[in-house]
């Protein structure tokens, strides 16, 4: 992630700013902007995606929703993925889903691009974490792992045919290190 502004500003302030593209996070007073998507972030970001609406939300089960902003604890971040629990999605006075998500999703998922800063990304995944968020995943293209975070636990590293945690409310769907990052094969 590349600082945007050094100077501080209020979260409010930042909300009222025009959106960027790519999208803009504010954390710690500091606006970050997220670099630009390439291949193997945008394969793996399109099917996750994917598979996750698949099997979460014709049982109205989850949604996963992409580059969501979430506003929350006086930070706004924009997961890779936001996935929320079907009883947790924000509603407008419509019954519609609200464009406006001011609570932490239940998982975030990130996918570290070749210019973000690692320690960045992991920092927003233990704040989500630590403000609710119940499950969080750090996917690695470059040497094919994921670090899962969860609540009062130390990360764990999964690769090869290691299980990925999911949500508890996805029942038995599972999904290994190697298959996630099948993905990235064309042949």
């Amino acid at each position: 992630m590349v600082v945007a502004t050094k100077s501080t500003i209020s979260l409010a302030e930042f909300l009222q700013l025009p959106e960027t593209k790519p999208a803009s996070e504010y954390t710690d007073g500091q606006i970050y902007q997220k670099p630009m998507p390439q291949g193997k972030h945008s394969k793996l970001q399109s099917e996750l995606l994917l598979t996750i609406s698949e099997v979460g939300e014709p049982q109205k089960l989850v949604c996963a929703l992409p580059e969501l902003c979430c506003t929350f604890a006086d930070w706004s971040i924009v997961p890779d993925i936001a996935v929320f629990e079907w009883s947790r999605i924000p509603v407008d006075e419509d019954g519609e889903i609200a464009n406006r998500f001011e609570i932490p999703p239940d998982w975030i998922i990130e996918i570290l691009s070749p210019d973000q800063s690692p320690n960045q990304v992991i920092k927003k995944i233990i704040f989500s974490i630590n403000h609710g968020t119940k499950l969080g995943w750090f996917a690695d293209p470059s040497d094919k792992s994921v670090i899962v975070f969860q609540p009062n636990q130390l990360p764990e590293v999964k690769s090869d045919t290691d299980i990925l945690s999911v949500l508890s409310v996805l029942g038995d769907w599972q999904l290994s290190a190697a298959e996630l990052f099948n993905w990235l094969k064309i042949n």
